[in-house]
């Protein structure tokens, strides 16, 4: 069923996917044990290339990152998910650098936090859930099924952590449908979304939603559209 994104709703509705990344094994542990797995779904990477493998995979509610880490460096990492996987995540960078100019790098790498080591664990999930909710509160999803669409962002996940970003005509038609989930989209309120009026020509319409559904099946595996013969289209998340 469709529900609208808050900061109540997420793929599993009772925990918030959390990503550590520290290469500090104690802390590490000491995090995993205060954050526990009743409120939070909790994954680990020791070194930069792990957790973008995770990331470039696997949708997270925030991330929490150590600057100084093997490898790729946590701000090296955090100008990735930014610029190159194209990901909105909040990111926590966690740091023993003190400087008003290490702050200042950081946030302009692209974190939306900073916490200084050693810091009080209590204040570390205050600070994980507030990102969360200002991010639920940004951020206009819906949610089908398996698929969260991110109007926003033009962005189309799903909770094995696949994604695809949609623009054009492409963004327009999908939303549509997402929004009439369960039922189907008329060919007039498609024509109406895409065109402004509801006249539009059906056959062109057909065009439009067949480059859509190629688009789905090359990067999601999913045709995901149903034809509603001489009335419209139905998104039907499982398609395939």
């Amino acid at each position: 069923m469709l529900k609208h994104w808050d900061s109540a709703d997420h793929f599993d509705t009772s925990k918030l996917k959390v990503l550590l990344v520290e290469d500090q094994k104690p802390l590490a542990e000491n995090i995993f044990e205060f954050l526990g797995d009743e409120k939070y779904s909790l994954d680990f990477a020791a070194d930069g290339l792990t957790a973008q493998h995770l990331l470039a995979t696997s949708h997270y509610d925030v991330i929490i990152l150590d600057i100084m880490l093997p490898g790729l460096n946590g701000l090296a990492l955090c100008r990735i998910i930014r610029r190159n996987l194209g990901k909105n995540t909040p990111i926590i960078l966690i740091s023993a650098k003190t400087s008003i100019e290490d702050k200042e790098e950081g946030f302009n790498s692209g974190a939306d936090d900073y916490l200084v080591k050693p810091f009080n664990l209590y204040e570390l999930e205050m600070r994980v859930r507030a990102l969360c909710r200002r991010n639920f509160s940004k951020d206009d999803s819906f949610i089908a099924e398996d698929l969260r669409y991110s109007p926003g962002m033009l962005t189309l996940a799903t909770e094995s952590g696949q994604s695809i970003v949609l623009t054009g005509y492409n963004a327009t038609i999908f939303e549509t449908l997402i929004r009439s989930y369960p039922v189907y989209a008329s060919f007039e309120l498609l024509s109406e979304q895409l065109w402004g009026h509801s006249d539009g020509a059906s056959h062109t319409i057909r065009t439009h939603v067949y480059t859509l559904r190629k688009a789905l099946k090359s990067e999601l595996g999913r045709s995901m559209i149903l034809t509603v013969h001489g009335r419209g289209y139905r998104l039907s998340p499982q398609l395939v």
